[in-house]
């Protein structure tokens, strides 16, 4: 299916695959919240090279059944592929995993699900522009539900870390916001320019340009956890969890997920689609839940709802074009 034209309103059918794809994405990538947490003894640094390790390995392993179409890209194709990998990739989760790791799930949770917030903000500054009074009731109710949310969370943390980890794991949260308004932006509109670049190729690309970042930061890191009595590089000391959980990162969230997301950005605008990264938001809440054993408040369950609302009045925003 052809791109979407800029500033022309998505057809229904188009809008609904759209919706979709973003809502698989969206449940994917909630596993990366929830991951750092289960090898909490693993550094930022391994939990970032080795999921994308495993994405690379896994493109490169998918390459030989899309040859002919990836031999077809352009230089600049791959310059492209290359620039999403290190910011949108590499570095997101790096930045990401850490900020977990410090200031534990909620906060970093919350900072990311200003996401949709951030992201259609930005975008509606483009070329799609929808008139500001018909977009800001839906972010306006997103982000009534994301304070919601956070509110129940946000109660936990002076008793799970100190001032100092909030407040690094803070500005490595603000880090990943930063690389992950900027990916699905660029990558939307690079898919817009290359309307005959399909969304399996693209997803493949992006996978083979992170391989060799990913190689290259294991490769450093053994200089860092090379000390004796420190961290057992390469596998650590749950070798078999951490590299099944790497492939699953490796497959679902980054292969799968950014095949989806790329469905998502040829299908809907951008501004629309930057708002329903709140599905990647709920299910990390919904992911973080399950993982402690515990179930949300009243409170959360409203914010949740507004969430779910909040993407309903986004999408009727666009249909309304």
């Amino acid at each position: 299916m052809a791109p979407l034209p800029a500033g022309q309103a998505p057809a229904r059918r188009t809008l609904v695959e759209g919706v979709a794809c973003a809502l698989g994405a969206g449940l994917l990538w909630g596993l990366v919240f929830v991951v750092p947490l289960m090898l909490p003894d693993y550094p930022p640094a391994m939990l970032s090279f080795g999921r994308y390790l495993g994405f690379g390995v896994i493109a490169l392993l998918l390459a030989w059944t899309d040859l002919p179409r990836l031999q077809q890209l352009q230089r600049q194709d791959w310059w492209m592929a290359l620039e999403l990998a290190l910011l949108g990739n590499i570095l997101y989760y790096l930045f990401l995993s850490a900020a977990i790791q410090l200031a534990d799930a909620p906060l970093p949770t919350m900072l990311i699900g200003t996401l949709p917030i951030v992201i259609a903000i930005v975008a509606n500054f483009g070329s799609e522009a929808l008139p500001w009074r018909r977009l800001l009731p839906s972010l306006v109710v997103i982000a009534t539900g994301i304070a919601l949310v956070n509110r129940h969370e946000l109660a936990q943390l002076d008793a799970q870390s100190g001032a100092r980890d909030y407040f690094l794991g803070a500005l490595l949260a603000l880090a990943a916001v930063f690389a992950w308004t900027w990916y699905p932006i660029r990558n939307s509109r690079w898919l817009r320019r290359r309307p005959t670049l399909t969304s399996g190729t693209w997803a493949i690309a992006q996978g083979l340009a992170t391989l060799p970042l990913a190689a290259i930061g294991m490769l450093f890191a053994s200089f860092f956890f090379a000390e004796p009595g420190g961290f057992d590089y390469p596998l650590g000391p749950r070798p078999l969890r951490y590299v099944g959980l790497m492939l699953t990162l490796g497959l679902c969230a980054s292969w799968l997920g950014t095949l989806l997301w790329n469905r998502a950005s040829k299908r809907l605008p951008t501004a629309l689609a930057g708002q329903l990264i709140v599905f990647e938001t709920l299910a990390a809440f919904a992911y973080a839940f399950i993982w402690r054993g515990a179930l949300p408040g009243g409170t959360a369950l409203l914010g949740i709802g507004l969430l779910v609302g909040g993407v309903i009045l986004g999408v009727r925003a666009f249909r309304a074009v």
